[in-house]
C-alpha cells in the first residue's frame, strides 16, 4: 500500500458520532458503532449500501467485532449500557438479524470486545469501565457459560485482545487461552486460563504509558516470540516482545505522537501495525532489523 492508495468515503447515515468500524471475514460487509445508539451493516464495493441497522443497545456503542464464518454470519458490540449483544444473520436475503445472545453481567459501560481465535470456538472476551474482564463462551446446547477476571484493573478496563491458540514456535496441538488487557490505571496486563481459572500471567508489563491505554493489540503468532501493541491517551505506542515462557515482557515506544492515539491493529502478517490517532490520521509501521519500528506510509484520509 502507498501513500497514493485510493480511499473510498462511506456514508454511514448514523446521526452521531463513529465510534469503531470492523471489515467482515470476506471483506465483503463493514459493520460501524455509534453513539446514536446504533450499529450499521454496509456493503462494500464500488458503491456502498446500508443493509441493516441493528438498534437495540440504550446509549453509544463502542465497539463490534465480527467472529470467524465458521459458525456463521455473526457479530458482537458493545456499549456505554453496560451489554454485549451477539447477533446473528437469520437470513442473508432479507438482511434480518437476530439477538444471539445478550450479556448484561457487567455494572458498566463496556468499552472493549474481542473473539477468541476460532480453534478456542465460538468465546468472547469484554472490558468494562467496572474494572473486570469477562469471558463468554457458547455451549453445545445453545447456553452461554461466563468466566469473570475481577478487578483486572480496578480503575476501569478499556480494551482487550485474544493471543493466538497456538503459542510461538509450538509443535504441539495443545492450545493456549490468552488475553491482554489495557486500563485506565496507565498498565497493559496479560492473562492466562490454567486449570479452568484466569490468572495474571505477568502482572503489570507496562511501565511506560503515563495516561490510559486506549488499546491493544496481540500480534499474529507468525515469529518465534509473543508480541502485544499498545496506545495510550499519553500519545505513545508501545511494542512489548515476549520470547520463551517465564521470561520477561520487554516494552519499546514506537512512537510518540503528541496526540492521543485511539487504534493500533496488527496486519495477517504479523509484521506490520496500522496505527490511527485522534487527529484521523492513520499510518502504517515495520519493524527493521536493527529493532527500530519505521514509518511505511501514511493514508491520506
Amino acid at each position: 500500500m502507498s501513500s497514493q492508495s485510493q480511499t473510498q468515503k462511506i456514508d454511514t447515515a448514523h446521526q452521531d458520532m463513529v465510534h469503531d468500524v470492523a471489515i467482515d471475514y470476506y471483506g465483503r460487509r463493514l459493520a460501524t458503532a455509534s453513539s446514536d445508539g446504533t450499529v450499521r451493516i454496509l456493503s462494500v464495493g464500488p458503491t456502498s449500501q446500508l443493509l441493516s441497522t441493528l438498534a437495540h443497545h440504550n446509549g453509544p456503542v463502542w465497539r463490534v467485532s465480527w467472529a470467524h464464518p465458521k459458525f456463521g454470519t455473526i457479530l458482537a458490540s458493545c456499549g456505554y449500557d453496560g451489554k454485549v449483544i451477539v447477533w446473528k444473520e437469520a437470513s442473508p436475503a432479507t438482511n434480518q438479524w437476530t439477538q444471539l445472545h445478550v450479556f448484561t453481567h457487567h455494572t458498566s459501560s463496556v468499552n472493549s470486545i474481542s473473539w477468541a481465535p476460532h480453534e478456542l470456538g465460538l468465546s468472547f472476551a469484554s472490558a468494562s469501565s467496572d474494572g473486570s474482564i469477562s469471558v463468554s463462551t457458547a455451549r453445545q446446547d445453545g447456553t452461554w457459560e461466563t468466566l469473570r477476571i475481577d478487578r483486572a484493573h480496578p480503575v476501569g478496563v478499556t480494551a482487550v485482545s485474544w493471543a493466538p491458540a497456538v503459542a510461538p514456535g509450538a509443535f504441539s496441538a495443545n492450545f493456549v487461552y490468552k488475553i491482554a488487557s489495557g486500563g485506565f490505571d496507565s498498565c497493559v496486563r496479560t492473562w492466562e486460563m490454567v486449570n479452568g481459572v484466569w490468572q495474571s500471567e505477568t502482572g503489570s508489563i507496562s511501565q511506560l504509558h503515563k495516561d490510559w491505554v486506549r488499546d491493544v493489540a496481540w500480534a499474529p503468532g507468525l515469529g518465534v516470540k509473543s508480541t502485544v501493541a499498545s496506545c495510550s491517551q499519553d500519545g505513545t505506542v508501545v511494542v512489548w516482545t515476549k520470547g520463551k515462557e517465564g521470561e520477561a515482557w520487554r516494552g519499546k515506544i514506537v512512537k510518540d505522537f503528541g496526540i492521543p492515539v485511539w487504534r493500533v491493529s496488527w496486519a495477517l502478517t504479523g509484521n506490520m501495525l496500522s496505527v490511527s490517532d485522534g487527529e484521523g490520521n492513520v499510518t502504517l509501521w515495520k519493524e527493521g532489523q536493527d529493532g527500530n519500528w519505521d514509518q511505511v506510509t501514511k493514508i491520506e484520509m
